[in-house]
């Protein structure tokens, strides 16, 4: 009986959060690399969507791979590698342009949201930007992946990936695989900490919202202890009405493996809350940091693993991507 296969991803834009971790890194380690065969990838190109500095993108990429090791991944049980260090990311990516249309991308609304941010600003949009989604369908229809853990901003695109999959499949052949999309039970979408109505993004300017997989104990402490609640005193799971403490119970469930909503009924205050929520990431984090400054004194070993998974994954993707190739019309090499 084959495995199911997953692939997910991240992007090295900023210092990897808590938000990455609950809403994705630490199910990728206990649960998806055990169960499934999975492909975990640094999605580098990703990055280069928006203004960047070079030199930051490849320490960021650097720093994400030996966070997702930190974190648990094994490059025994799963494959671990950077995106650009496989050409059929790109090569698959032209091929789903030519099948997606121009409205499809419009209707995104990620790319509805960092436009009009950047319009803001004064600045101009990359087409990257625009057709990044298309680059994400081909990060996973190129594995023929059955799966995708993702948090629920990231959902538009995976349904996305499947409407281009069918479409192929429709137009020159069945090709790929039409995979889903597998959101985490608890804390989908771990908000900021100062503004609980904007993710918990690491590519934010607000760092005092934000926690850092890499922040000191004391760092996070504060962050916590400082966190945006609600009017009223009582401590109760109300997401629509109190975003502010539905954000910290969800943190703490997740923490926990427990329920937000019963944990709404445990706590007579906000304090009480806040001071258990945040010894709850910091001993969540804890061994993540040690394992982290264990790699960062071995980089030859992180650049192993990348190479080895590098190796692989191009072995796995190339038949498909060719095969795609061929069945849209190209002449073979």
């Amino acid at each position: 009986m084959e495995r199911t296969r997953v692939f997910s991803g991240v992007k090295p834009t900023g210092h990897l959060t808590l938000g990455n971790y609950l809403g994705a890194m630490r199910r990728w380690a206990e649960v998806d690399q055990h169960r499934s065969e999975a492909l975990f990838c640094v999605v580098d190109l990703h990055a280069l969507t928006v203004d960047h500095d070079p030199a930051r993108v490849r320490r960021l990429s650097r720093q994400a791979a030996t966070l997702l090791l930190a974190a648990g991944l094994d490059p025994e049980l799963c494959t671990l590698f950077v995106q650009s260090h496989v050409d059929e990311h790109a090569r698959l990516s032209y091929l789903l342009e030519c099948v997606a249309t121009d409205g499809e991308m419009r209707r995104m609304i990620q790319y509805k949201e960092k436009a009009a941010r950047e319009q803001r600003r004064g600045g101009s949009v990359r087409l990257s930007l625009l057709t990044y989604p298309v680059l994400m369908a081909a990060d996973i229809l190129a594995y023929g992946a059955d799966e995708v853990p993702v948090g629920d901003d990231q959902t538009q695109h995976v349904e996305l990936t499947r409407d281009l999959a069918v479409r192929f499949n429709q137009r020159y052949g069945h090709t790929f695989v039409v995979p889903k999309a597998t959101p985490p039970k608890v804390a989908a979408r771990v908000m900021n900490l100062q503004d609980p109505m904007s993710k918990m993004g690491k590519s934010d300017d607000s760092g005092p919202g934000i926690v850092y997989l890499l922040d000191e104990p004391e760092v996070v402490e504060k962050k916590v202890m400082r966190a945006v609640t609600d009017s009223g005193r009582d401590v109760v799971y109300d997401p629509q009405e109190r975003p502010g403490l539905a954000n910290l119970l969800e943190i703490l469930a997740a923490c926990q493996d427990g329920n937000p909503e019963a944990l709404g009924g445990v706590y007579e205050s906000y304090g009480a809350l806040k001071k258990d929520t945040a010894e709850a990431v910091v001993e969540l984090l804890r061994p993540v940091r040690a394992r982290h400054r264990e790699l960062c004194a071995d980089p030859a070993y992180v650049e192993g693993v990348l190479r080895r998974g590098a190796e692989k994954a191009r072995e796995m993707a190339r038949p498909r991507v060719d095969a795609a190739y061929r069945a849209i019309g190209l002449l073979p090499a």
